[in-house]
């Protein structure tokens, strides 16, 4: 009999043991969430912390911004009022600047029409059938290239008959433009000259030939010679380079470039962009 009693004590006491362990776990869990809760709520409380120090440190910039625009208000009025005058200002100041401009475009577009209109004179009057001769626009300057084959003869400066019947065509057209200056160009190819004692490179060359054609010009064919201005270029523009027989060809030309006359034409420009800076 006593040993069933200390066996039955000895199970109750195990099993006692085992709950209390159970207990001991379950409570020790449950300190640990509500620690992790706690550090979590802390991370929390100290984020809305910060951001009301921020929403505190903005209210007062609003509220001192705030107090200024009212104190403004005034200032702004005056302001408001002066800006329309000044706005009312500037928009006649550029009323006044859109005639002038509108000017300045109509004299442009009145010498870019004469300078058309010259063209087209200069292409039915000299024949651009030829393909020795031709004409062309560049930057609202009219440039007529006759070839030297159609003036001269090879290294000579000496006009030619049938260079007199051209230059006649283009000495109507600028005798009937008295507004214009023509300057007429010698251009030679890079082949190095060894004519004469006269001439001693393609420099003299080239001015020879185009004081030749200007002497034509004004002697024989009535063009005025305060129209004229004669220039040698030598073989230092060339159209194509001069690796070919023919492109060297091309390179030895005469060029008469037909303008309207420079000086009057910018003291127009300039008076009219003077207006426009006041």
């Amino acid at each position: 009999m006593k040993k069933v009693i200390l066996i039955l004590s000895l199970a109750t006491l195990t099993l006692t043991s085992c709950g209390t362990k159970k207990k001991i776990a379950d409570l020790e869990k449950q300190n640990k969430d509500c620690q992790d809760l706690l550090n979590s709520t802390t991370v929390k409380l100290n984020m809305c912390l910060s951001e009301k120090e921020a929403l505190n440190q903005q209210n007062d910039y609003l509220k001192k911004n705030n107090s200024e625009l009212i104190n403004n208000i005034g200032n702004m009025t005056t302001l408001t009022t002066k800006g329309a005058q000044n706005i009312e200002k500037a928009l006649e100041t550029i009323k006044e600047k859109d005639l002038k401009i509108n000017r300045l475009q109509d004299a442009l577009t009145k010498k870019d029409s004469v300078t058309l209109a010259l063209v087209s004179s200069l292409k039915k009057s000299v024949g651009l059938d030829d393909k020795d001769i031709n004409v062309n626009v560049e930057k609202g300057v009219v440039f007529i290239n006759i070839s030297d084959k159609m003036l001269f003869k090879s290294g000579s400066y000496m006009v030619t008959d049938r260079a007199k019947e051209i230059l006649g065509k283009v000495a109507k057209v600028i005798n009937d433009k008295p507004d214009f200056e023509c300057m007429v160009e010698g251009h030679t190819d890079n082949v190095p000259f060894t004519g004469n004692a006269i001439l001693l490179d393609n420099w003299d060359l080239s001015v020879k030939r185009a004081t030749a054609i200007t002497r034509v010009l004004t002697k024989e064919l009535g063009v005025k010679p305060s129209q004229l201005i004669a220039a040698g270029r030598s073989e230092y523009i060339p159209l194509v380079d001069n690796n070919t027989s023919e492109n060297r060809a091309t390179n030895r030309r005469t060029r008469i470039v037909v303008m309207p006359k420079i000086d009057e034409f910018y003291d127009m420009i300039e008076k009219e962009m003077k207006n426009l800076s006041k």
